[in-house]
C-alpha cells in the first residue's frame, strides 16, 4: 500500500500530433516522432539520410493536407479526445490520484506533465500507456522515456506501468458496446479489424525463442510464451474477443494492418491490399474497427474514414462505415480506472 503521507499520480501516455495541421509543425513533429531509434532501428546514419533526404523535404505537406480534413475547432482529434479522457478519468478518480496527459511526441511533452505532477506534490507514479497492444515503437518507447527522466532526479520516485489491455476484459467491452450499434445501423456484413502496423524486424525482436514469430501462417492464433511480447499476436488476440463479444461468426470479420512506411516488409496482411479482397468476395457493407488507437486521430479519420473508404466503393463496395474509438466513452473511463486500480493493487 502506498503510505497515506505519499500523494499519488497517474500519467496518461499517448503517442502524439503536431500542433498545427501545417507544414512547419507537422515537419517538427515527424522530425521527433522518426528519429526515435525504437521508431525507425536502424543505423543512426541511415536514419538520419532517411528522414532529411528522403522523408522530411516532402511528407510534412502530404501529411499537413491530411490533418487539415480531419482537425476539429478545438485541435487535433488525438488531443481533443485524450484531453476529454483526461478530464473524465479525473473525475471518476474524485482526487484518488493527480492525472495528467503526456504525448510522447509533441504537446503536451513527458517532461511537461512529470513536472506539472510533481508541482502537485506527486511522488508515487501511475503510468498507463495509452496502447492496447504492446510495441518497441509506442509503449515501450513512451515508457523509456518516463522512466529516463524519473530517474534522472536525486531521489527517484515510486513507479508502475500499468501493462498492455489488449485481452482485458474491460477495454474489450468498452469497445464492444461503442461499436454494437454502429455496426448494427450499418448493417454491415462484415467486420474489419484494422490496426496500425508496425515493421516484421520489430515482432521478430520480441520472440524470446527466435523460431516463433512469423514462423508460421498461424503463429499468432493463440498467445503463448514465445509470442506473449509480440504486437502481432496480440493484436489478433483483441480481434478474437471482440469477435466473440460482437457475436460474429468466423466468416464474418478479419484483421489487417495500415500505415506502413517504406519499402521494408511490414505485418501484414495490409489494409489497402484487403479491402479489394472483401469488395471481390461481394462484402458490400464494411464496418472497420481500429482497436489499436483508443482515441480517433489522424489514422482512424482520415486513412480509414476517408481514403478507405473511397478505396473500398471505387473497388466495388456499397458503403464503409468507420466505428468510433473510445474516445471519453464512459464505458472507456470505467475501464480506465479499472485498469489503474488494478496495476496498483487497489480493490
Amino acid at each position: 500500500m502506498t503510505p497515506s503521507s505519499t500523494k499519488r499520480g497517474l500519467l496518461l501516455v499517448n503517442l502524439g500530433t503536431p500542433d498545427a495541421p501545417r507544414t512547419g509543425p507537422v515537419r517538427r513533429y515527424l522530425r521527433e516522432f522518426l528519429s526515435d531509434p525504437r521508431v525507425v532501428d536502424i543505423h543512426p546514419v541511415g536514419r538520419w539520410l532517411l528522414l532529411n533526404l528522403i522523408i522530411l523535404p516532402v511528407r510534412p505537406a502530404k501529411s499537413a493536407e491530411a490533418y487539415r480534413k480531419v482537425w476539429m475547432p478545438e485541435g487535433s482529434p488525438l488531443l481533443v479526445h485524450s484531453r476529454a479522457l483526461e478530464a473524465a478519468v479525473r473525475e471518476r478518480l474524485g482526487g484518488e490520484y493527480e492525472v495528467a496527459l503526456a504525448m510522447r511526441y509533441g504537446n503536451p511533452s513527458i517532461p511537461d506533465a512529470l513536472e506539472s505532477l510533481r508541482a502537485r506534490g506527486v511522488s508515487d507514479f501511475t503510468v498507463l500507456p495509452l496502447y492496447p497492444q504492446e510495441a518497441a515503437s509506442s509503449s515501450a518507447s513512451s515508457l523509456a522515456r518516463v522512466y529516463e527522466l524519473l530517474a534522472a532526479g536525486w531521489d527517484v520516485p515510486n513507479v508502475r506501468a500499468v501493462p498492455a489491455f489488449h485481452s482485458h476484459p474491460a477495454f474489450l467491452d468498452a469497445f464492444a458496446q461503442v461499436a454494437r450499434p454502429v455496426i448494427a445501423d450499418a448493417r454491415a456484413d462484415h467486420v474489419l479489424f484494422s490496426f496500425h502496423g508496425v515493421p516484421q524486424r520489430h515482432v521478430v525482436k520480441s520472440d524470446p525463442t527466435g523460431r516463433h514469430c512469423l514462423a508460421s501462417e498461424g503463429c499468432c492464433d493463440v498467445l503463448s510464451d514465445a509470442n506473449r511480447h509480440c504486437y502481432r499476436a496480440q493484436c489478433f488476440a483483441t480481434a478474437r474477443g471482440l469477435a466473440e463479444r460482437l457475436g460474429l461468426s468466423r466468416e464474418g470479420w478479419s484483421v489487417s494492418f495500415q500505415s506502413r512506411l517504406g519499402r521494408t516488409p511490414w505485418v501484414k496482411p495490409y489494409t489497402d491490399l484487403v479491402l479489394p479482397e472483401l469488395a471481390k468476395r461481394g462484402v458490400r457493407r464494411l464496418a472497420v474497427m481500429c482497436p489499436a488507437f483508443v482515441a480517433d486521430c489522424l489514422e482512424t479519420l482520415e486513412e480509414v474514414g476517408l481514403r478507405a473508404r473511397e478505396q473500398f466503393v471505387q473497388e466495388g463496395g456499397e458503403s464503409l462505415t468507420l466505428v468510433p474509438s473510445l474516445n471519453a466513452h464512459p464505458a472507456w473511463v470505467d475501464a480506465v480506472v479499472q485498469l489503474v486500480r488494478e496495476s496498483d493493487g487497489a480493490p
